[in-house]
């Protein structure tokens, strides 16, 4: 980045920081590699690859200007069933992604996590992704979280067999089941659900991911494709954010008065009640 566009881009940040708040988890659905690279008369492996160059600006975009975490939804376990040539360029993407830039991750103090099923991934994919973790672990800036082989459906899967093993081996009564115990036995046990939820391209589907973290994030569709999508995308998402009012079930007069630092209900005017 030249040093006139870091500066513009610096400024860009400072007020976005200065406007509101900026959302803790930012969750991504990284969508339309194969069809921007189409549109150009491309293999579908151009767009993966252009892809893989934004996700490098956009993690770093998102540790600059403040988000905690940011989760990636980089392979689905639906994406198995795509051609197996395809599967193949996209794990070694990803085989030479981490390669490449588990220094830069330790540079800008990022730390690396992983949610979904890893252990169908190629031996060589994993023994690389866990050494990553490792290497990366003790740094606090943020945590990239990557879902790989994952879907929202196997998550909660997962989640209610061990809940039952847990009832079956005496360590669990099935009457203490509450949200907090779905969301421990979740992947995501460690980190806090999305605020925002980015889809790149315009498809207006959850495609089966955190189906259960996502119940009170807010949404932000853009039809841009995801190797074009940039830092002036990333900023307009958290602006339309910070505009807007989150009310988990509540109505507006309630959070105003939560706001103020009246947290018991009987305080609230009997019509809101």
């Amino acid at each position: 980045m030249r040093k006139i566009e870091k500066q513009s881009d610096e400024k860009l940040q400072e007020n976005l920081k200065k406007a509101g708040e900026i959302p803790r988890h930012i969750a991504i659905i990284m969508d339309g590699n194969g069809r921007w690279a189409r549109k150009r008369g491309l293999p579908r492996v151009a767009g993966h690859k252009r892809g893989v160059e934004t996700v490098r600006d956009i993690v770093k975009a998102c540790a600059q200007v403040g988000v905690k975490y940011l989760t990636l939804y980089t392979f689905s376990t639906e994406n198995w069933k795509r051609p197996k040539d395809e599967v193949s360029t996209l794990m070694r993407l990803l085989l030479k992604s981490l390669k490449d830039r588990a220094d830069e991750l330790n540079e800008n103090n990022i730390k690396l996590t992983t949610i979904g099923d890893v252990n169908a991934l190629p031996e060589v994919v994993q023994k690389r992704l866990f050494e990553d973790i490792e290497r990366t672990k003790n740094n606090k800036r943020m945590t990239l979280n990557l879902a790989l082989s994952y879907s929202g459906r196997w998550e909660l899967l997962e989640a209610i067999k061990s809940i039952g093993r847990q009832i079956e081996q005496g360590k669990l009564n099935i009457d203490h089941i509450n949200e907090q115990v779905i969301s421990e036995s979740l992947t995501t046990k460690n980190i806090p659900d999305p605020d925002l939820l980015i889809r790149t391209s315009g498809e207006f589907r959850v495609s089966n991911f955190l189906l259960w973290q996502i119940a009170y994030t807010e949404f932000f569709i853009t039809d841009v494709y995801w190797p074009d999508f940039s830092r002036k995308h990333l900023y307009e998402a958290i602006r339309n954010f910070q505009g807007r009012e989150r009310r988990y079930g509540k109505i507006s007069e309630q959070i105003k008065q939560i706001e103020k630092g009246i947290t018991n209900v009987s305080n609230f005017p009997k019509e809101i009640v």
